[in-house]
């Protein structure tokens, strides 16, 4: 059983301004205690270990030069922000992290004054100081607002739109460019220290306005050369040209774990520069536990595991996860089809498509994150013959929904879109919940929309996908293990816009659409077992609808139950539409659908969830009950 960290100093910062009172030299034995009581919180939760290890001297530097919360500190993703939570009064609920009723695994607004921006999806942080930093200046105000985001989060275009606004606007706004992975310029050791604190500091800045200032009177032509060259000469030195052509002030690159190096340029930014500038400050993520810093892929987010070893817990699974099944299936038809190419945003091993790129490298592409290019690219590939699968969480397709309409629907371009993650997530709570695809996607004209009822359902829609040249198709999966059927050994095509039925009955209908499908087989059976003659009947599409499927079950049904793993709006709208229509709704047939609640739900363990939100197997027995006035043995002798 690993024992908990001594920390004496830790001990003693229970809000930001504590540390403030400690004297610089306390400051690297501080980071020390904090990186071991991080380690040892998420030995015990679980979470995001390897990007909050590399940030934990630069959170400490933060926090000890301004003076949060009325400075605003704002992380981008919310992976690294452990350690800023540990010092912002929340200590003593971290080993709640992740867990029903503990705290969140992001930044959150409602659970911190320290957290003025809640995030999850990534590269929003600059667009939102940038935001805080204007109306700071409207309001007068004096505090400062800064921005820390990873380099990962750099490959997103909209941080680029918000860095060039910022220099456009000219806003007092820092920018922490974190750099763990991309290495844009390793920190020289003393003189890249030496040169960040020169150019970051009020001596140099007062040389160079008076530089400006002399410029001014020279004629035009030779202005700009001067200011080109002054700009040339440190870029030399510095590196940064790209965002000093952006508009901001670069400083850098320092070393981020060397607070002798970090606290000295901070100080200077807070106290010298008026207008946006960005640090660049070069980390390693997992820093300072070896097993994280050997494998940081496997420690970016981790079980519970033991701290001395490294091993991380994981439950024995009776089925094959849904992530798994479908990477399976893709790489057995892109071994017949050298057509198949996959497109990730940043998310190979989370979508699969890592096994994929193994065994076809030249067919594998990740685009970083940037979801919206991901759409686009997809599209051109497409339009050239090509069969792509643009692999992508539902909640990060939300980000490419415009290239989605206008890119792809629009021109009934034969993009596939495997939608990873669809229902609730479980300890990522709100912000990475799959809610809402089934309603953007099945309003658009000429898109295919299917759901997995099970893994063999979903290896049969990566056959169809594959097969299907008319337009766009998308089908939906959640995250998880499946429920243990059989496989086939190759999925077969489905026949579009047609569902199955698993179980006749005469009474009640239900009708699923997604792996709910399994609570409402044991759902039929207590049904079944108090009197309800029950059917079950999976919907396969949303898009197309079986019309001749719902309508059967419509008119033969005193009861109509949809379950999905939705938000309203989506599958059984399309039902509930139908059903107007063909006036199957005035014949007295009791309509039920269990969707989502209409609310962000707050992370716990997945089947809670369900349970709280009514799609499990009681809920629906419940919801059958309910639709019959509770009297269900009067309507079993009916």
């Amino acid at each position: 059983m690993n024992s908990r960290p001594q920390t004496p100093l830790l001990d003693k910062v229970k809000v930001p301004a504590d540390l403030r009172l400690l004297p610089e030299s306390d400051l690297p034995q501080l980071a020390e205690e904090l990186r071991a009581e991080l380690i040892d919180a998420v030995s015990v939760t679980g979470g995001h270990l390897g990007a909050g290890l590399g940030v934990v001297e630069l959170t400490v530097a933060l926090h000890h030069v301004f003076d949060t919360p009325d400075d605003r500190l704002i992380w981008d993703v919310g992976h690294q922000a452990y350690p800023h939570k540990i010092l912002t009064g929340r200590r003593e609920r971290i080993r709640t992290l992740r867990a029903e009723g503990g705290l969140s695994g992001f930044t959150k607004r409602t659970e911190s004054e320290y957290d003025p921006f809640g995030a999850a999806h990534s590269s929003t942080s600059i667009s939102a100081g940038l935001g805080m930093a204007v109306a700071r200046d409207l309001k007068g105000g004096k505090n400062n607002v800064i921005a820390v985001i990873g380099d990962g989060s750099m490959s997103a275009g909209m941080a680029y739109e918000a860095m060039n606004n910022a220099g456009a606007l000219d806003a007092r706004l820092i920018v922490i460019l974190n750099d763990n992975d991309m290495s844009i310029a390793p920190p020289a050791g003393a003189m890249s220290a030496y040169l960040a604190r020169l150019v970051s500091g009020r001596a140099y800045r007062s040389l160079r306005d008076t530089a400006k200032q002399l410029a001014k009177k020279l004629p035009k032509f030779l202005a700009e050369k001067a200011r080109r060259s002054e700009e040339y000469a440190r870029g030399f030195w510095t590196g940064g040209t790209l965002f000093e052509e952006l508009g901001l002030y670069y400083v850098g690159p320092i070393d981020g774990h060397n607070l002798e190096h970090m606290l000295p340029v901070l100080k200077n930014v807070r106290d010298s520069i008026d207008g946006p500038v960005l640090i660049h400050v070069v980390t390693q993520k997992g820093k300072g536990y070896a097993p994280a810093e050997a494998a940081s892929d496997k420690y970016h987010g981790v079980n519970r595991f033991d701290v001395v070893t490294g091993a991380q817990a994981k439950p024995p699974a009776n089925a094959p996860a849904y992530t798994r099944v479908f990477a399976d299936s893709l790489i057995d038809e892109a071994a017949r089809d050298e057509r198949i190419v996959a497109v990730t945003a940043a998310m190979p091993s989370g979508t699969g498509l890592d096994l994929f790129g193994e065994l076809f490298p030249a067919r594998t592409f990740d685009v970083g994150i940037a979801e919206q290019h991901a759409v686009t690219f997809a599209a051109g590939l497409a339009t050239e013959g090509f069969k792509p699968f643009a692999a992508i969480y539902s909640t990060f397709l939300q980000r490419g929904y415009d290239q989605i309409v206008h890119d792809v629907a629009i021109q009934g371009l034969p993009v596939r879109f495997p939608i990873d993650r669809a229902g609730f997530v479980g300890a990522d709570g709100p912000t990475h919940c799959g809610a809402f695809d089934t309603t953007f996607l099945a309003s658009l004209p000429g898109m295919v929309v299917m759901a997995a009822g099970d893994e063999a359902e979903l290896r049969h829609m990566v056959r169809t996908a594959v097969e299907y040249e008319e337009g766009p198709i998308a089908f939906r999966y959640p995250r998880g293990n499946g429920v243990g059927v059989d496989l086939p050994e190759r999925g077969s095509v489905l026949e579009i816009g047609k569902g199955r039925v698993l179980r006749e009955g005469t009474k009640v209908a239900l009708l699923s659409f997604g792996t709910r499908l399994a609570d409402c087989l044991l759902a039929a059976e207590e049904l079944s077992a108090a009197g309800l003659s029950t059917t079950v009947a999976d919907a396969r599409f949303a898009k197309p609808l079986d019309e001749d499927l719902v309508g059967r079950l419509a008119r033969d049904h005193e009861v109509l139950v949809t379950v999905e793993e939705g938000a309203i709006g989506g599958f059984a709208s399309q039902v509930l539409h139908f059903l107007a229509h063909k006036g199957l709704l005035e014949s007295g047939l009791k309509v039920r659908p269990l969707v989502l609640p209409d609310a962000f739900t707050d992370h716990a363990k997945p089947e809670k969830m369900y349970a709280d939100a009514g799609l499990d197997s009681a809920g629906i027995v419940k919801t059958v009950f309910a639709a019959l006035g509770g009297r269900a043995s009067q309507a079993a002798r009916a």
